[in-house]
């Protein structure tokens, strides 16, 4: 069984993911249900578990109630007695169990997934899995299709998608009015070029076509005319951890942001790039931690494919079965 928390954690992927070998969920919950030390199981077992997950255990003690034999008791126990803040009903079915919730300042969502829904269904779960950053490089050779499935941003004249890139951008401040955190705007995609072409593809784009796309007016403000790293680098540095300024307009120039006198980057930042794979870690403060940001091309997501997909869904809705 997995176990993730997509929350604030001091982690440069802004999330943590547990392996518990040789279970499932129901056979999990089961053990937890009257354990003698259940705080030392969480501790062990899921990093401590999330915000408002031992409201289920303060539940069975005080209600005495009986330990659940099938998933179906087991919904019906946590929807009545597992303490959320959400209009999202908690989801639980043979893959898994999803939950969204808040914690007073950040919406967050916490995953129990069986191993056999992982391998069944990588291009959903591949990411929310991975433990560690950076992702991996690699990509594969020139021409290499990759087909996301989904409803994507465009930005930049109209060009064929087998060629473009990608740019993902997950953060803590509510997403350009589309209500909170978890509520993602999605993924922009820029047309017509692949990574080692993007920054002269993105200065040639109309900045006024970026007009409330937070995430390319941010690329295009960083670029200038040196490397992408140059630019990530910029990115790292920025004070405010609320970049919603990139997405009017006219946005931030380039000459703008370097008057801002940006601070060295915080240690706990984080920047590699790739020929076709470029991705940043900022680092926020400690409440908040990180906000991570990646730039793919064709080549890298051919390569990629279960991975690049399930990043994908995972900037576009917080429940990688929802779409």
């Amino acid at each position: 069984m997995w176990f993730v928390e997509r929350s604030r954690v001091d982690s440069p992927v802004g999330k943590l993911a547990y392996h518990v070998p040789g279970t499932t969920v129901l056979a999990w919950f089961q053990r937890a249900w009257h354990h003698e030390d259940p705080q030392a199981l969480l501790d062990a077992d899921i990093g401590g578990g999330p915000y408002g997950f031992d409201s289920i255990f303060e539940a069975i003690e005080e209600h005495r109630l009986p330990c659940p034999q099938t998933l179906d008791d087991l919904r019906t126990t946590l929807n009545e007695h597992l303490w959320i803040e959400s209009d999202d009903p908690i989801r639980l079915d043979e893959r898994g169990l999803r939950v969204r919730t808040n914690d007073d300042e950040v919406d967050l969502a916490y995953f129990f997934f069986e191993d056999e829904a992982v391998a069944a269904h990588p291009e959903r779960l591949t990411y929310l899995v991975h433990q560690t950053w950076p992702l991996p490089s690699g990509a594969a050779a020139p021409g290499a299709t990759f087909n996301s499935g989904m409803a994507l941003r465009i930005v930049g004249p109209p060009a064929p998608v087998s060629d473009a890139v990608y740019a993902v951008r997950i953060a803590w401040e509510n997403a350009e009015g589309y209500g909170t955190n978890l509520d993602r705007p999605g993924v922009t995609v820029f047309p017509g070029t692949n990574l080692p072409g993007f920054t002269d593809h993105i200065r040639g784009i109309d900045g006024s076509s970026m007009r409330e796309h937070v995430d390319a007016g941010l690329m295009r403000s960083l670029i200038g005319t040196d490397d992408l790293h140059a630019a990530l680098d910029r990115y790292i540095a920025l004070e405010s951890y609320d970049l919603s300024v990139f997405g009017t307009w006219p946005a931030p120039s380039l000459e703008q942001i370097l008057q801002w006198k940006l601070p060295e980057p915080p240690s706990a930042a984080r920047v590699s790039v790739d020929e076709h794979l470029a991705q940043a870690a900022r680092y926020i403060d400690d409440f908040f931690g990180h906000e991570q940001l990646f730039l793919f091309d064709t080549q890298w997501a051919a390569a990629n494919h279960d991975l690049a997909l399930s990043l994908l869904r995972y900037a576009n809705h917080w429940d990688p079965f929802a779409m």
